[in-house]
């Protein structure tokens, strides 16, 4: 084998060429790429901490975009009521949006993945028993269900990660049962159980790589419904605290300066929610078209 055919046969290599194929696949990627890092490295590049009092001057509140502060500071995307620098706040604001959707996305594979292969394997009462669970919560809006479950917990970022991964976890279920009931009756699981080989090493070792693929699908869609909902959730008061604001909360808190005239208060943290969910979405449809044969063609 030549070195080239090698490294067309790496699944890595492999998958790159065939998200490459779409120039918007590779734009969704790298722009979430660069969120990504610019959340983590929020209080690196952040010009100043928004949250933070002793860097916060009250004289600068409601600044325009491009307006230089007596300090000398040059507010970019100008400033909120309280004197902070917007694009500061967009900055920690995407931390707090990603922290929310991956920890609930966390949460939410595990618990599906874990119920969906359990279901599949299990069959009977258990299979009925974890549909019905998943087909009564997929009944509800996530929206609604997600505001009944915060009216319940309390507001928090733990609360709104508890809320959003009870939200999200059917999906993953319903996904994982059906690729794993298609896998259950094939000859190595057969032979798997022939040699008695104990259930958590089948459904670890077996069963759970060859539903991983549809899994990626799912986790990048549901990362674009998190932060939606999120965002939603903190818009309507009901999601993250005062102390730790998503762009969602940031977006509430200049809805009330609209009419006055600082309308950039809500303007940029709503176009940085837009390209962070657009960005998303467009690796999203990509790797849906890469797992299904259908839409390839």
């Amino acid at each position: 084998m030549s070195v080239v055919e090698y490294e067309i046969d790496r699944p890595l290599v492999r998958f790159w060429l065939e998200l490459s194929r779409s120039r918007l696949a590779v734009v969704g990627l790298v722009s979430t790429t660069a969120l990504v890092l610019v959340a983590i490295l929020a209080p690196i590049i952040a010009p100043q901490n928004p949250y933070d009092l002793t860097q916060i001057d009250f004289l600068d509140g409601e600044l325009p975009p491009l307006s230089i502060s007596p300090s000398g500071q040059t507010y970019w995307l100008g400033t909120d009521a309280q004197g902070r620098d917007m694009l500061s706040a967009i900055i920690f604001g995407l931390r707090a949006s990603f922290t929310v959707a991956f920890s609930a996305g966390a949460l939410a594979l595990v618990a599906g993945t874990t119920l969906g292969l359990i279901a599949a394997y299990a069959r009977g009462r258990i299979d009925t028993i974890v549909m019905r669970l998943a087909e009564i919560q997929m009944s509800f809006p996530a929206i609604l269900l997600a505001l009944m479950l915060l009216a319940v917990f309390g507001r928090g970022i733990d609360k709104t990660i508890i809320a959003l991964a009870l939200v999200q976890w059917a999906f993953y279920a319903r996904t994982v049962r059906g690729a794993a009931i298609a896998e259950r009756e094939k000859e190595y699981v057969l032979a798997c159980r022939l040699l008695k080989l104990p259930r958590w090493r089948i459904l670890v070792s077996h069963l759970l790589p060859n539903v991983l693929p549809p899994l990626l699908v799912i986790a990048s869609v549901q990362l674009a419904s998190a932060i939606t909902l999120e965002a939603t959730l903190s818009f309507l008061g009901l999601g993250l605290p005062l102390t730790e604001p998503s762009l969602g909360l940031l977006i509430a808190n200049g809805f009330d300066y609209i009419l006055s005239g600082q309308g950039w208060i809500s303007f940029y943290p709503g176009v940085a929610l837009l390209i962070v969910i657009v960005s998303i979405n467009l690796l999203a449809d990509r790797l849906r078209e890469m797992s299904n044969p259908r839409l390839k063609r």
